[in-house]
């Protein structure tokens, strides 16, 4: 059975992460941020939502697994700022429903939404540069970069939140995660 860990980063939404992948009868256990990289046995990694990057315990080591990684909101900003891209303040701020543009069907993680999803999102900060080596794959009218995804290092990252039910096809993300866990 696929074994994905759920990073805590201590964000609101980090419990219904875990069970959105509980649900879909992957074995998942929440781990907190601070728990060494060489304790995570596991065949992929959610880096959760979170309040602020001062908070992000031992994130940075979890990306050297080899496994592949989903960043959700801070844990898609974690991925970025480790690895050259660009984080910064948002222009519109906090959680809104918002209409999510799809911008390569092929991707792995968010190709199966096109052409659009609507999702639940914060946008206190987001990414504004991705890292090298990342396709720009979603966006929307409040946020350049709604998703990023790197498939030849299986590092993907989302600013919504796929496990909160005001995100249509959230179940869906969670799903395309565990396929390439699996590939």
């Amino acid at each position: 059975m696929t074994r994905i860990v759920v990073i805590d980063n201590h964000g609101q939404f980090t419990h219904l992460e875990h069970r959105a992948l509980r649900d879909l009868g992957v074995d998942t256990e929440l781990v907190d941020n601070d728990t060494p990289a060489e304790e995570i046995d596991a065949d992929g990694i959610v880096l959760s939502g979170g309040p602020d990057m001062d908070r992000i315990g031992n994130c940075p080591d979890y990306l050297d697994l080899d496994v592949p990684v989903l960043g959700i909101c801070l844990g898609m900003q974690i991925i970025a700022a480790e690895l050259d891209g660009r984080v910064g303040g948002g222009d519109y701020g906090g959680y809104a429903d918002v209409t999510v543009d799809i911008l390569d069907e092929d991707d792995p993680l968010v190709g199966s939404l096109a052409p659009e999803t609507r999702v639940w999102a914060s946008h206190a900060d987001e990414v504004k540069e991705v890292p090298t080596g990342f396709t720009h794959t979603a966006t929307s009218d409040v946020c350049d970069i709604e998703a990023m995804s790197d498939a030849d290092r299986d590092l993907y990252g989302v600013q919504w939140h796929p496990e909160v039910a005001h995100t249509e096809e959230g179940e869906a993300v969670f799903e395309n995660f565990r396929a390439v866990c699996e590939s």
